[in-house]
């Protein structure tokens, strides 16, 4: 391999990665494992003399993994220091093998044994043991070892395990399904060596055995209704990717492996049918897999979540493997596309380009704690997996059928490769993924026919995936061209590939040119939580907003439709080539006092090459309108969770506090949680806790400021997948004249605070900036006859707070103090789940100033409106006398707090909604942040102040 991209990746692979690899295998004691057993089987040592050196079950599975990454990069290139490392590491395998094949150091060594394995062999390989799992990963690198080198000592302890697999696991033995499945595709490659075929058998027995053990279908439990191993039903009945992620993509590899060699149309319809359902309802655009963190798991059709996407990189490295498998049966470009998508992306994504450092799960936005690569794992399995998927990429670029050679991935190379009637050698030249143009030219043929077949990429005939999950804006601006010595191929394409069948001979050229539009791209409407975003890609890559390249923030940035873009080269960069994209777009720009919209230009990156500069701010999915982002950037004071010293700046403390600094959030079990917080004296102010939409269960808590409860949530599945932030009004009598106030969040016996995701404080929006607050009703106590409050109504509780109603045209009426010279308006405050519809008119001193209707106006959360008091009915006044009245005879408020307050009069303030000119200037609230048509109280449009009724 020559190519710049990929080579560069390589060699860092061969020279530091996969000895890094290695090394710590050797730190963590899982070759000193293979050593010990050694011992203990040649009686050099007693059982129970010598200790278990790692800590769980599946550990000699990562030293595998690892031999098998070398074996491919010596199939690359030969390196006699590494070859002799790995044999000696091999004899040391081969030493802990029993005599009836069983090679499995915990149960060997046996201190201590891990408790996943029941006290006996096999008895919990169905759930987590992974015996079968491990004999599987020997069985690879055993085949890999072999293709490698021709050694075959490796591969004849994994024949040795595979043979006793074969004789306890069948119909006269042990019928269960693996806890997690390789053995299934481990042994259809060991077929493939020593074509054996009772080694696809028991592949086929393996497969059959889904669905054999009772679960309960009626559990939401992933590990209670056999969803979590893809046990719940039989193989060929499955139509829909489940359960933990990664077990789930090597188990349909060993589906599509068995339909492949024996025909099997009921395997095959179950296997078309999962991949459907990945590519429509469970792909992320950068090639992740698996949504949940719990379990590690797929969600539901469309749930795919960004800032809490799992993705684990051995979830696309599986991937890799399954689209490979399924172009094998089909040979379809359709599924190297979709490999594409995830080497690109995710996989890449999972590896620092020094190949040191590693992601496990792979977020597609981060908060300004950013996500770190790490350096290892105690589950190391992504990056072992990542040190055999890249080694092994040159093996994906072509494959062949009798005469006919598909070219599925472009990359520079030399190859020589076998047909059924000669050979060719090719060589491809490209600077792709940054530049579209690839050349092939043959340098010797002796095949007298070679039927070429080119993918032509998905993205590159405006598809980005195999379904309408993720659509581009635009069509590609040219459709793909191809020359054959120069001459233009009216070229046709089949199954995804442009095919060219002639006479071949050597110095003959091909050139392909594929047009590398940046596309802005959807998703598909289901997808809740990507509601007005739209992500950005370029060839096979897809971009993201990262801080480092935006002024240090990308939360506040919008990209519109139609954005223009430009590609640039940048002087210096990590990689051996690099692309940025940069366009214009708009940023909000915030402050205690409001949101103002600016120009501004974004600069985008290739979301593989993020997380290099530090910890920020990072977006796949982009705002294309500022509206949705302004809210979130106004704030009096914020705490950033998890991050030490915001939380150490607002004196965080608390009692029975759980958190995850990579996720960012804190919850309390049966505890509580308190900040000291700033606010304004002077302005009405609300508490905005921000939580993960998809928390349930028993998630009640009480909201105290300075002591006194003033509010209550419960965190229930409020807006699944997605992040929300609930509003908490403050009372005013509990911020009037303080500068800082202690909030304290306390569980309800037995629950849960949170969790929170972010805490910041805001001055009600519903109040311009430099109002003045003439009188305040908080409808309890001494505070009623001090308004002198009337109602024929009730007066009851509700999450933490009071709330009043009457009924009919003498339903409620209060006294509230008003300004005698300045515009006056009165606000209350509404919750915005009221089930049945009240109608009814705001009435001052006798004169109707606006009419209302609740009805389920912002389900689940509290609001303001405000009404403006036209100027004649206060002038002169201190007090004024406020009816709620319903001539159609429903219900009046119900309200929980009112306010009167006051502004200079430089303005009219009762301009007829009449005057509002739609279409010309966007309307603002006075905290300046944009509102709809639909929005009542005081509006700015086109520099002046109007009042919509």
């Amino acid at each position: 391999m020559n190519d710049r991209f990929w080579r560069q990746r390589l060699d860092v692979l061969r020279k530091r990665t996969i000895r890094y690899a290695f090394q710590k295998c050797t730190d963590a004691g899982q070759i000193e494992n293979f050593r010990l057993a050694g011992k203990i089987l040649s009686g050099e040592v007693r059982k129970g003399d010598v200790s278990y050196q790692s800590g769980t079950t599946y550990d000699d599975a990562e030293v595998y993994k690892v031999i098998e990454g070398a074996s491919c990069l010596l199939n690359v290139e030969r390196d006699e220091e590494l070859e002799k490392y790995v044999d000696g590491v091999i004899d040391v395998i081969c030493s802990a093998q029993e005599p009836d094949g069983y090679l499995f150091t915990n149960w060997t060594i046996g201190n201590p044994l891990h408790e996943w394995m029941g006290g006996e062999k096999w008895k919990n390989d169905w759930n987590l043991s992974h015996e079968t799992f491990d004999m599987g990963e020997l069985i690879e690198a055993g085949v890999a070892y072999y293709q490698a080198t021709g050694k075959d000592k490796l591969l004849n302890a994994a024949i040795r395990s595979a043979d006793l697999i074969c004789e306890v696991f069948n119909e006269n033995g042990i019928k269960e399904a693996p806890g997690h499945a390789v053995i299934e595709m481990a042994l259809v490659r060991l077929y493939e060596v020593t074509g054996d075929r009772k080694y696809l058998d028991e592949c086929k027995f393996f497969l059959d055995c889904r669905g054999s053990r009772t679960f309960d279908p009626g559990s939401s439990d992933l590990r209670v209704n056999g969803k979590y191993w893809q046990n719940h039903l039989p193989a060929v009945e499955q139509r829909e990717a489940v359960g933990h992620a990664v077990r789930a993509m090597y188990f349909y590899s060993g589906m599509a492996d068995w339909a492949r060699y024996a025909g099997d149309e009921d395997y095959r319809k179950a296997v078309d049918a999962i991949y459907e359902n990945i590519v429509s309802k469970k792909l992320y655009i950068t090639g992740g897999l698996g949504a949940r963190d719990e379990n590690e798991a797929f969600g539901e059709n469309y749930e795919l979540p960004n800032a809490t996407a799992y993705c684990e990189t051995c979830a696309s490295v599986a991937g890799c493997m399954f689209g490979l498998r399924m172009f094998r049966m089909y040979g379809d470009a359709r599924y190297f596309d979709f490999v594409e998508r995830l080497i690109y992306n995710n996989v890449l994504d999972g590896i620092s380009i020094e190949g040191d450092h590693f992601f496990y799960p792979n977020r597609l936005e981060t908060s300004s704690r950013g996500q770190e690569r790490s350096e290892w794992f105690g589950t190391s399995c992504c990056p072992t997996n990542l040190s055999r998927l890249i080694p092994s990429m040159p093996g994906y670029v072509y494959a062949t059928r009798g005469n006919t050679l598909y070219v599925n991935l472009f990359v520079g190379s030399e190859s020589e490769i076998s047909l059924e009637d000669g050979d060719v050698v090719l060589t491809q030249n490209t600077d792709y993924p940054w530049e579209g143009h690839v050349e092939f030219t043959v340098d010797r043929i002796t095949a007298p026919q070679l039927e070429m077949k080119i993918r032509i990429p998905g993205w590159a005939v405006g598809r980005p995936v195999d379904s309408d999950l993720y659509q581009y804006l635009e069509a590609p601006s040219a459709k793909p061209s191809i020359t054959v010595n120069g001459e233009t191929l009216d070229y046709a394409v089949e199954d995804g590939y442009a095919v060219i069948s002639r006479g071949w001979k050597a110095g003959d050229k091909i050139v392909v040119g594929f047009p590398m539009d940046v596309h802005q791209v959807r998703s598909h409407d289901n997808i809740e939580t990507n509601a007005g975003l739209l992500a950005v890609e370029r060839g096979p890559l897809v971009y993201c907003a990262e801080f480092a390249d935006n002024g240090g923030a990308v939360n506040n940035l919008a990209v519109p439709e139609g954005a223009s873009f430009t590609v640039e080269t940048p002087s210096q960069s990590l990689f051996a080539d690099f692309r940025m994209i940069s366009c214009n777009g708009k940023k909000v720009v915030a402050d205690g006092e409001g949101a103002a919209v600016e120009d501004a230009t974004v600069k985008l990156i290739p979301y593989f090459a993020r997380s290099y500069r530090g910890n920020g701010e990072m977006k796949v999915w982009i705002p294309s309108a500022t509206e949705t982002i302004a809210d979130e950037q106004v704030y009096i004071d914020k705490v950033v969770v998890c991050d030490e010293e915001s939380e150490r700046a607002h004196d965080m403390q608390g009692e029975g506090m759980r958190s995850d600094n990579g996720l960012g959030w804190r919850d309390a079990l049966d505890g509580w949680i308190y900040y000291t917080m700033e606010v304004d004296p002077d302005h009405p102010c609300e508490l905005v806790l921000r939580h993960w939409g998809s928390d349930g269960g028993n998630r009640e808590f009480d909201i105290y400021a300075d002591g006194e409860k003033f509010s209550y949530d419960h965190v229930d599945n409020f807006m699944p997948n997605r992040y929300y932030e609930m509003h908490h009004p403050i009372p005013f009598n509990l911020t009037k004249g303080k500068r800082r106030v202690t909030f304290r969040m306390q569980s309800l016996p037995g629950n849960i605070v949170g969790g929170l995701y972010g805490v910041r404080t805001v001055r009600t929006s519903e109040m311009a900036v430099g109002g003045h607050v003439e009188d305040f009703f908080l409808p309890v106590g001494d505070e009623k006859a001090r308004h002198n409050y009337k109602s024929n109504g009730e007066t009851g509780e509700a999450r933490g707070r009071t709330w009043v109603d009457g009924k009919g045209m003498d339903g409620i009426s209060f006294d509230m103090a008003v300004s005698p010279d300045r515009d006056n308006s009165i606000m209350f405050l509404y919750w915005g789940d009221e089930w049945d519809v009240r109608t009814f008119d705001i009435i001052v001193d006798g004169e109707k100033i606006a009419d209302e209707r609740l009805l389920h106006n912002s389900p689940g959360r509290y609001f303001f409106r405000t009404y403006s008091i036209p100027r004649d009915i206060t002038a002169g006044k201190d007090k004024v006398s406020v009816t709620m009245s319903s001539p159609s005879g429903t219900k009046v408020g119900g309200f929980y707090e009112v306010y009167t307050y006051s502004l200079p009069g430089s303005t009219d303030l009762s301009e007829v909604v009449a005057d509002f000119h739609d279409g010309m200037d966007s309307r603002y609230n006075l905290c300046g942040q944009r509102v709809g048509d639909g929005y009542k109280g005081v509006v700015i449009q086109g520099g002046r102040k109007y009042v919509a009724r």
